[in-house]
């Protein structure tokens, strides 16, 4: 069978879970292509995120907030005030900690990851309507939160 048209159709294309993992990885790959035309990660982004929408946090409620895991926040931290996006400073409340800031240069490359990120969801939900592509993520919103609370996996805000 050369013939894509005549080869069979599996049931499993039509899977609500087989499409999700094939739609979530084009997403994966256009965001990630974003960010990386300006020298950023996915990380980079929701570090930046959370600070600028919840102020200056300790590394453990940036990790809540954010959803990053422990291990993976330092060395997000690490990368992001090498390139002085953020900025640590002991907290006065307990000396023993840091206190991660979001600089200016910080601040202009959240601008930047957001503008990226934004023709990329353009990109992704090209097909759909305003209408379609808000009770896409309507729907969506709706799976993830009722499988977080099943499994009590959330980001806390």
């Amino acid at each position: 069978m050369d013939d894509p048209s005549q080869e069979p159709r599996g049931g499993w294309r039509k899977l609500p879970s087989w499409l999700l993992t094939q739609t979530a990885n084009h997403a994966h790959r256009l965001v990630a292509d974003g960010f990386s035309a300006v020298d950023a990660r996915g990380y980079h982004y929701r570090v930046l995120a959370t600070l600028d929408e919840f102020g200056p946090a300790s590394q453990a409620a940036l990790g809540r907030r954010s959803g990053i895991h422990v291990s993976e926040m330092v060395a997000t931290i690490n990368e992001l005030a090498e390139r002085e996006l953020v900025e640590r400073a002991p907290d006065p409340a307990d000396r023993r900690r840091n206190v991660v800031s979001l600089t200016t240069a910080g601040k202009r490359q959240l601008r930047r990851l957001e503008k990226q990120l934004a023709e990329r969801q353009g990109e992704l939900l090209a097909p759909l309507s305003s209408d379609e592509r808000k009770r896409f993520t309507e729907l969506l919103s709706k799976l993830l939160d009722h499988h977080d609370r099943r499994s009590g996996e959330g980001i806390e805000g």
